[in-house]
């Protein structure tokens, strides 16, 4: 079997519903030969739309039934996916899958049929619906994600939304209505290897239940981050870590010091010693985060590496709304997962303060600091596509 380049659309109205982590849980979890290696946020212009339909239209099936399923969603994609009367473009989630046959993968083992075949286990199963009247008519039509039929479709289509993707996709802005007047905030939820590592159900539950939060995604990216982005992104947390840790080293350094010799050791020299190390403490603790969220010792790493994507994986989310700083943060949970209320996300999946399963950003500037850093913004598509052509 090759390995192949699949996509996934989640529709604006999967989006709207907050169906988003439960279709990621199915899309991760059904099948362990599908890695997610890519996602982008678009706001579909109406070319788009209209090249992706005359794109599903060239491929209408000349099946009775499959030929009315193809006609229902080349309407389904103009109803939905086209800007409103007003101008303002729709929510659509682009996810990216590699694996061996991936394209046949995601369709009979992990997005099933429109047409109903089991109960619940599929995402369509789940989330989609195909409702007929007494007469057969169809009354109600919702397939909940959208996806190529083969391979040869899926690169035709990832590459029409790739020829887009500089101009409608990245961080939404002016996308999402929001009421007159509102203060509206974007904020980072930064998911961290731990989740994506330890479970493929963990990661949509973890956006399920920022979902509570009533905020809309607006961007995501999958980030691989490098050591000089990790050292930049934590470089506040260096700085706590200094003053924070200088009493347990003074406690500490009293303690070798007085086991090492057998006469009392002066508080002057203690503290002498302690502030000599409080320094290589810090960066010690520090670079184990790094070391967590990239893979790499940063102490151990040549400088002239920095820059180079780490081994592990997060996946970083972008969230839009009123007061969306303090309602991710609440959301989340205490850094200390032991401390943190309950069904929150820490107190749920959380181990300690570091492997504590997301991070979010504390203020409105900060979020903007973080976003910058991990090139939310940065269209990596045409990169990860380059790689299967």
């Amino acid at each position: 079997m090759a390995n192949e380049l699949a996509y996934v659309l989640i529709n604006p109205y999967t989006m709207y519903k907050s169906r988003t982590g439960g279709v990621m849980s199915r899309l991760l979890s059904r099948s362990s030969d599908l890695r997610l290696i890519g996602a982008r946020m678009f706001a579909p212009s109406r070319a788009l739309v209209e090249e992706y339909i005359a794109a599903l239209a060239a491929e209408v099936s000349e099946q009775p039934e499959a030929r009315e399923i193809d006609l229902l969603v080349q309407n389904y994609v103009r109803e939905h996916y086209m800007p409103g009367e007003d101008g303002r473009p729709k929510r659509v989630m682009l996810l990216l899958l590699e694996g061996d046959a991936a394209v046949a993968r995601l369709r009979n083992e992990v997005v099933g049929s429109i047409i109903r075949q089991t109960v619940g286990e599929t995402v369509r199963d789940t989330y989609g619906d195909l409702i007929r009247n007494k007469h057969g008519e169809v009354i109600y039509f919702e397939p909940a994600v959208l996806i190529a039929r083969t391979a040869e479709a899926a690169r035709r289509h990832i590459g029409i939304w790739l020829k887009y993707s500089d101009t409608d996709s990245g961080i939404l802005y002016n996308v999402v209505p929001h009421s007159p007047g509102a203060q509206i905030e974007q904020t980072l939820v930064m998911i961290k290897p731990d989740t994506l590592a330890q479970s493929r159900t963990r990661t949509g539950t973890v956006i399920d239940l920022f979902a509570k939060t009533g905020l809309y995604i607006v961007a995501i990216k999958v980030i691989h981050m490098s050591v000089a982005q990790a050292m930049e992104f934590y470089r506040p947390v260096r700085e706590v870590f200094i003053e924070k840790f200088a009493g347990r080293v003074r406690e500490r350094v009293r303690a070798a010091l007085q086991t090492t010799f057998e006469f009392p050791v002066p508080d002057t020299l203690v503290d002498r010693v302690a502030e000599e190390l409080r320094v290589p403490n810090a960066d010690h603790e520090f670079g184990k985060i790094v070391q967590f969220m990239t893979g790499l010792n940063p102490w151990q790493t040549p400088p002239g590496n920095w820059s180079k994507p780490g081994s592990e994986t997060c996946l970083a989310l972008v969230y839009e709304g009123t007061d969306a700083v303090a309602k991710i943060r609440a959301q989340l949970g205490s850094t200390d997962p032991s401390k943190a209320a309950p069904a929150t996300v820490r107190k749920e999946f959380g181990r300690d303060v570091m492997v504590n399963t997301a991070h979010a950003s504390d203020s409105p500037e900060n979020a903007q600091r973080e976003i910058g850093i991990l090139g939310i913004a940065d269209n990596d598509l045409k990169e990860l596509v380059a790689r299967y052509h």
